[in-house]
This record gives C-alpha cells, structure tokens and sequence, in this order.
C-alpha cells in the first residue's frame, strides 16, 4: 500500500518540486502549479492527470479513483484512494503528473538518470528504488 511518507519520499527527489501546506493539506509542486496533494486526513491523493482521459479512468476503476469536486473539475486533476493503490501505481502517478508540470527537457533528464540507474543496478524488473528506502 503507498503511503504519505513515500509519496512524499519520491515528490521531494524530483527537480524542481516544493513541498506546501495549504489550509492543512500537504502539497507538492512546481513553481505555482500543484501535481500532488492529500486530503486533510490524508486518505486521498489527488495529482495531476489529463481532463481527456480522467472519465475513463474513474469509470474503469471506480473502487480507486474519483473525478475531483467543484473547481478542481477545470483542472487536470483525479483523486485516487491512497489505500487502493500499490507503491508501483503510486509511483508511476506521481512522476506523470510531476512530469506534466516541468519543461520537456527536464522530464527527459530525470528519465535519462532513471535508465541509468536501473542500468547499473542490473537486470532485476521490480527494482524500486523508494520501495527498498
């Protein structure tokens, strides 16, 4: 199960990200734009995701994910339940939507750095790096 401290663990290694709490919630960022934030009781996660592509996501899944609520609906924004998602999930969640608010070319640095560690580290197909923190 992916929990706050991973997540937070993973967010806080990616360039460029800051760490907020707004009104209670912990947020991460990029500059001004929000790619992950909990709820106050952090049991929900809500990150950045395309608008074309949430409904599908939540109707296929309505166990895990839901669409966000009042305002958040104008924004590229899904909220998943933080108990229904695996670190593996959890983790490719995170960097899709970290990666949407970066530059291309910082995205494809850290990818870069990211096949060059698993390269080094050998050929094991469940290596993760925060998993094993």
């Amino acid at each position: 199960m992916a929990t706050v401290a991973r997540v937070r663990a993973l967010a806080l290694s990616l360039p460029r990200t800051t760490e907020a709490v707004v009104r209670g919630c912990l947020k991460f960022r990029v500059g001004r734009l929000v790619y992950v934030a909990f709820s106050l009781d952090q049991t929900v996660m809500g990150f950045g995701f395309p608008k074309e592509w949430r409904e599908g996501l939540v109707y296929s899944e309505p166990d895990r994910f839901m669409l966000p609520t009042g305002g958040d609906l104008r924004y590229n924004w899904v909220l998943v339940r933080l108990d229904a998602i695996d670190e593996r999930e959890m983790r490719g969640l995170v960097l899709d939507a970290w990666a949407m608010c970066v530059p291309r070319s910082v995205a494809a640095a850290y990818d870069a750095r990211a096949v060059l560690v698993d390269e080094a580290a050998g050929p094991v197909a469940d290596s993760d790096p925060i998993a094993s923190a």
